[in-house]
């Protein structure tokens, strides 16, 4: 079997969600970290003033996955289109698929 051309809009709707699933994992780190460290900093000054610490911690898990994701669908798009263009020049990628007997009897 050989891949000959990928449906771009296909890839970086894929590519797209992918990354910004790995935006929100990133996100996540992020806002626990600043939380942990914006909490430890008021405990030593002993004044309370961690509400930046949240606001940036809640920003992270909001603006990286739109990041993320956003850039994921275009470079996923820019790939397919790339490779689409290649692949007419070299021929596309050859792939060997097996079928699985097993598969069949349910």
């Amino acid at each position: 079997m050989i891949i000959k051309k990928f449906n771009a809009m296909s890839v970086a709707k894929v590519s797209g969600l992918l990354y910004g699933i790995l935006g929100l994992i990133l996100g996540a780190f992020v806002a626990l970290m600043t939380l942990v460290g914006s909490g430890t900093a008021a405990m030593a000054a002993k004044s309370g003033k961690p509400l930046m610490g949240r606001l940036i911690g809640v920003g992270a898990v909001v603006a990286l996955p739109l990041f993320y994701g956003g850039l994921g669908f275009v470079m996923g798009y820019l790939i397919a289109v790339l490779y689409n263009w290649v692949a007419q020049m070299a021929g596309g990628l050859q792939v060997e698929v097996e079928d699985n007997p097993a598969s069949d009897s349910i």
